[in-house]
């Protein structure tokens, strides 16, 4: 098992589960490593004849697998939720994937590819009716809930639900008010709704209706929630998620809350950005092992790949910000590079042509010795210390 990478498979198929049709196209490689992926768009059957556009990332292997339903939030205009699209939380999907989950991405009814009206527009501010919207929604995630739990490599009783702002608040409703078979836990990450960080940043209107819908949720749900929120979150505001996480957890106990440092311009958009997985990627492993659910990379005892996982194997590093830089690395698409400095200093870049450049520029604007890469792509280039020099030599740049 050498360089892996997502293989983008598009299948042509009249049926794959329940009259569900797939569009056709060419496979293509894409610059992602580790376990070798599946990604398929397909649309799925709905009610009243509706069909719903997703996206499904899945290991190339035959399972069975555990699922999850991973959710979009909501665009404040019509323009940008026809715009809406999986590509903005396939990053996050692979994380979920490389460790042995089918990730069904649903685009609810009104967003991107799905189109038609909205179906979960809650009204005006200052009267909306969120219980409807969450429902209507709810009927959406379903779709793809039972849709993924008929795929012939999932396993139906090791499910998950989650999204990400107005998905993970979607995530919630679903799993208290339609309590659905086989679901294990909820991931909900900056879940709310209402947030306008233009208007007023972090304080979203509309709170006590918002507060009611935890009410109600944390009556009905039956399985573990963790609710990830970061600092610097420009829609919902530490005081007011914490305040709705206690008005879930009044009533039901099995809940988590996570706060994670302050991130980038604003904290809402962690779980989306691929340097976020540092922070939500080791609350999600510690929460998920507490509730002995399987959550490990499906290549993590390959003997090939053990250079490359070895956290331990890096060189000189000794902070935690310098080792959690190393695991947003292995999550990272590439082109990628990391690089370390003989004072335990770091940098990292993905996604970018000029990785190489970038990640060692970064690591030498906090370094005071000499920076050098260690890994390129899906290869550790790093070389033993030479006998005799005080310091170590990089492969060939």
């Amino acid at each position: 098992m050498g360089g892996r990478g997502i293989l983008r498979v598009l299948l042509l198929a009249s049926a794959l589960v329940a009259g569900l049709s797939a569009v056709a196209a060419q496979a293509q490689e894409s610059a992602y490593y580790g376990p070798r992926l599946i990604e398929e768009r397909v649309r799925i059957p709905a009610q009243n004849g509706n069909t719903i556009a997703a996206t499904v990332l899945r290991p190339e292997a035959q399972g069975p697998f555990g699922a999850i339903i991973l959710n979009h939030g909501v665009s404040a205009s019509a323009r940008e939720r026809a715009r809406e699209s999986s590509d903005l939380l396939i990053n996050a999907a692979a994380v979920f994937a490389r460790r042995g989950y089918v990730v069904v991405m649903p685009l609810r009814r009104g967003f991107g590819a799905t189109g038609g009206d909205m179906a979960e527009d809650p009204g005006s501010c200052s009267n909306p009716d969120y219980r409807t919207a969450e429902s209507n929604a709810a009927d959406d995630v379903m779709a793809a809930y039972d849709y993924a739990r008929s795929l012939p490599y999932v396993d139906g009783n090791r499910m998950m639900l989650a999204g990400q702002s107005a998905g993970g608040m979607v995530a919630l409703y679903t799993a208290g008010m339609r309590q659905p078979q086989g679901l294990q836990a909820v991931l909900a990450f900056a879940a709310g709704r209402g947030g306008d960080p233009e208007i007023n940043p972090g304080i979203p209107c509309a709170i006590e209706p918002v507060a009611r819908i935890f009410d109600t949720v944390g009556k009905q749900i039956r399985v573990p929630v963790l609710m990830n929120y970061a600092e610097n979150d420009l829609f919902f505001s530490p005081k007011i998620s914490r305040q709705w996480f206690e008005r879930l957890n009044a009533s039901w106990s099995d809940a988590e809350y996570a706060l994670q440092p302050s991130f980038g311009k604003d904290g809402h958009y962690l779980f989306g950005d691929t340097l976020g997985v540092r922070y939500w990627l080791p609350t999600v492993e510690t929460f998920l092992a507490r509730h002995s659910i399987t959550f490990a990379r499906l290549d993590a005892t390959d003997p090939e790949r053990a250079p490359l996982l070895a956290l331990e194997r890096v060189p000189n590093i000794k902070s935690d910000a310098c080792k959690s830089l190393y695991r947003a690395f292995l999550e990272s698409p590439g082109p990628r590079a990391y690089a370390v400095s003989g004072d335990g200093r770091c940098g990292f870049a993905g996604g970018l042509q000029d990785a190489r450049d970038v990640a060692v520029k970064q690591c030498s604007n906090v370094a005071k010795s000499n920076c050098m890469l260690y890994a390129v792509d899906d290869a550790v280039i790093w070389k033993d210390t030479i006998a005799g020099q005080g310091g170590a030599t990089p492969a060939a740049r």
